[in-house]
């Protein structure tokens, strides 16, 4: 999963500053009370619905019980068997922030930083009465835009390092652009500038251009929340001026990349040189754009949507510039009301440093009309949300050295090694591959470096100034302390061990770039892993969870970068052939998948993560058997080994959406939702051994149909 994330969903590296999405707050989570029969330390029975055929629909076998009797909370667009795990390690982290905050650490410590940040974000009367006064000075900026010029210098100071495409896609910056500083997909060892579209508020391009009566609901729904913050913000004619942001943000979305072409890293690949801006995007005065950035020096970059540039730029020269102007307002506006943390894995929502009606208005459209959630999250853990995004690490270290023993590290290399073991094996055993592709694909399996737990180094955040009263300067300084961290790196060599989560996170990673996984020590928990319980338990759960991340080393993305990182096609033509016709039928099952009458999964958006599902599953399922070595597999309550491994498999993907969260992931998600990621089953062979599936139940596939791949 390339950022898990439910499984998240596993995939992630850099900080992603992303505003406002409120609903995703523990997307695919469970809470601890509604998850039954974990603390048996084997699979959940209880959860089971065995009226139902498994070979009819193998999720709700697995956790129809479980969705009949859970309710979503009313804070949440949805639950999963996540949120034990989320609920778990944000009561922990808010722990150690109140005994951080207790101790009275000294000046500039980072201890220091984390309660002062902790106390800015929980002074909301300090925040009542400051009012407006800490963004005035910066729709005074805007306002006194006088031309193009200035207005180019203001989009490039807004700038800001808070996009991952590889692990990401399906999130755009609400900056006109935004940045991605990485290995060069050329194998190089040093990092460059990749420059990525954006511009838009809402999810994703579809949102402004599909025809669904939903999504025209939306957009009605959305510019009158535009309407409601510039009202709030003082502003005259919001009605108008409203009207004139959505037209510039629907014309944005128009020049954009679709998510599944976004994923085309072949297409992606395009240097420019900083040079080539003024002929290749005219429109926007590049050089005041790259000064004011702070990038006069870069002479390359990495465009990954060449189009997505010269329409957006265009759009700066034929636009008028109070629409601009508007528009550079709303956006400060809306991200000062409250953002999306997304740095390194996390996914809370944290209000701004603006009074309540904002984060109220904000959360009434990107909560209740967007996610279907009727209430936000409690404010101690929109703080921990905040001290997470801001100082993860800092928090990381007390988090790992609390709650991550060195033999839990142990068992969970253990593991990890047994199933890297199991993918040389199946490797070694494609009789479609050719012997000098294996031996490219075997060494990119022994270069991989798993990080488990926590990382190597931690962040240094001396440089940040954190102020006990100033919430607003925090986050404004926090959001530039990052930016000038990632463009410093630029030119510099890469750290291939580096982290792109924090320890406190429940998310695994696959790093393309880096040939690098992580898996942070709080997904490395019950009940996911159980040292307790059995083997099967275990490895159909947490397995499979690493299983995903290895697989997307070989996916249709990770498959196209070598033992080094670089982007380089290291296959035989026959070879990639096959590897491109098994794929293509894994997109045609997915294809057929409808949640909804009017909405059908997209087989080729969700193709890396569900290549990786089939993978990680397959490759856990022989290390499981081989862990078994010659002994035979205890029963538990009736069921066999095999059941409970797949059982375990299926349970971990449980999770109950609203609909209008599930309709969102969908159309913006890499992942496929829980109940089709449990389906992947149905390509396994063990699979209808183990339950006995027969020709004509809903699932059955005949064995030539079955999707193999690695």
């Amino acid at each position: 999963m390339r950022s898990l994330r439910i499984f998240s969903a596993l995939r992630l590296p850099s900080t992603k500053h992303v505003l406002l999405f409120c609903f995703f707050i523990a997307l695919f989570a469970a809470q601890a009370q509604q998850t039954h029969g974990q603390q048996d330390h084997t699979i959940a029975v209880a959860d089971l619905d065995p009226s139902v055929k498994p070979g009819d629909d193998f999720f709700h076998y697995c956790d129809g019980a479980w969705l009949k009797r859970t309710e979503i909370p009313p804070d949440r667009s949805s639950v999963g068997v996540f949120s034990m795990l989320d609920d778990r390690s944000n009561k922990r982290t808010a722990a150690l922030i109140e005994e951080v905050s207790k101790s009275n650490p000294p000046a500039g410590s980072g201890a220091r930083k984390i309660a002062d940040l902790h106390a800015s974000f929980m002074d909301e009367s300090g925040i009542e009465t400051k009012g407006l006064s800490p963004l005035k000075p910066h729709l005074d900026a805007i306002a006194a835009i006088k031309d193009k010029h200035e207005l180019a210098r203001a989009l490039g100071e807004m700038l800001r390092a808070d996009e991952d495409p590889l692990n990401n896609t399906n999130y755009h910056t609400s900056n006109l652009f935004g940045l991605w500083v990485a290995p060069d997909f050329s194998g190089s060892e040093h990092y460059t500038a990749y420059l990525l579209q954006g511009g838009i508020t809402l999810p994703d391009r579809e949102y402004y251009l599909s025809d669904n009566e939903h999504m025209r609901t939306l957009r009605t729904q959305y510019q009158a929340h535009v309407t409601a913050m510039l009202k709030l913000a003082g502003f005259s004619n919001p009605e108008a001026r409203a009207a004139r942001i959505f037209e510039l943000e629907h014309a944005i979305a128009e020049k954009h990349w679709s998510l599944a072409d976004d994923q085309d890293v072949h297409k992606a690949y395009n240097p420019w040189k900083q040079s080539d801006f003024n002929s290749k995007a005219p429109g926007l005065d590049w050089n005041e754009y790259f000064r004011a950035a702070g990038l006069s020096h870069q002479e390359n970059f990495i465009v990954w949507q060449p189009s997505a540039f010269a329409g957006e730029s265009a759009l700066v020269a034929s636009t008028p510039l109070d629409t601009w102007k508007d528009w550079l307002a709303y956006h400060v506006i809306e991200e000062s009301a409250g953002s999306l943390a997304k740095g390194k894995g996390s996914s809370e929502t944290y209000s701004g440093g603006l009074p309540k009606a904002f984060s109220d208005e904000q959360f009434a459209f990107f909560g209740k009309a967007l996610s279907g959630v009727s209430q936000p999250p409690p404010r101690w853990q929109q703080a921990v949300a905040l001290v997470n995004e801001t100082l993860g690490d800092e928090v990381g270290k007390l988090y790992a050295q609390r709650y991550f023993p060195p033999e839990a590290k142990a068992r969970a290399q253990k593991m990890v090694a047994n199933i890297i073991e199991a993918f040389h094996k199946r490797i070694d055993a494609l009789t479609w591959m050719t012997p000098a592709t294996k031996a490219e694909a075997q060494a990119k399996l022994t270069a991989l470096y798993v990080g488990i737990g926590y990382p190597e180094t931690w962040e240094d955040y001396s440089g940040l100034e954190i102020k006990p009263d100033d919430i607003f300067g925090n986050a404004w300084r926090s959001s530039l302390f990052e930016y000038h961290r990632q463009v410093s790196r630029l030119g510099k060599p890469v750290d291939t061990h580096e982290w792109a989560m924090t320890p406190q996170t429940v998310n695994a990673v696959n790093l393309p770039l880096q040939n690098a996984l992580n898996f942070p020590a709080a997904i490395v928990e019950p009940p996911f892993f159980d040292a307790d319980a059995p083997d099967a338990s275990n490895y159909g759960a947490i397995g499979a969870i690493i299983g995903h991340e290895i697989s997307h080393t070989f996916d249709s993305e990770g498959s196209a970068f070598d033992a080094h990182g670089g982007l380089r096609n290291w296959w035989t033509p026959a070879d990639l052939d096959h590897f491109n016709a098994a794929t293509a039928k894994l997109v045609a099952q997915y294809d057929a998948y409808r949640p909804f009458p009017d909405l059908s999964l997209n087989g080729k958006q969700t193709l890396p993560e569900n290549i990786a599902d089939l993978g990680g599953v397959a490759a856990s399922y022989d290390g499981y058997h081989a862990a078994l070595g010659n002994k035979a597999a205890p029963t538990i309550e009736g069921f066999s080994g095999d059941q409970q491994f797949f059982i375990a498999f299926g349970q971990a993907f449980r999770s109950k959406s609203r609909e209008a969260a599930l309709r969102r992931r969908v159309m913006t998600d890499e992942h496929s939702p829980g109940e089709y990621r449990t389906s992947t089953v149905r390509n396994l062979d063990g699979w209808y051994e183990a339950f006995q599936v027969q020709p004509g139940e809903k699932l059955y596939l005949a064995p030539d149909d079955r999707v193999r791949i690695w």
